[in-house]
């Protein structure tokens, strides 16, 4: 199997990962209530940021040769 090489996409990917993670870990923690609602949509916001940012970061799969 072989490893994909890491490179300055992957590690700006994680840093992105990495702050969705500890905005959503951070807003569980909270009691229940507006501030918690509010900052579960934040976390959200940023997952999707993180995903849509990893998504056109990926380098595009050239197609084969017929």
């Amino acid at each position: 199997m072989s490893k994909r090489r890491p490179n300055h996409y992957d590690a700006d990917n994680h840093d992105w990962d990495a702050r969705a993670q500890e905005a959503l870990d951070e807003a569980r923690k909270m009691p229940h209530g507006p501030a918690r609602t509010e900052a579960m949509k934040k976390a959200g916001q940023l997952r999707l940021a993180a995903d849509m940012k990893e998504s056109l970061s990926t380098r595009p799969v050239k197609p084969a040769n017929s």
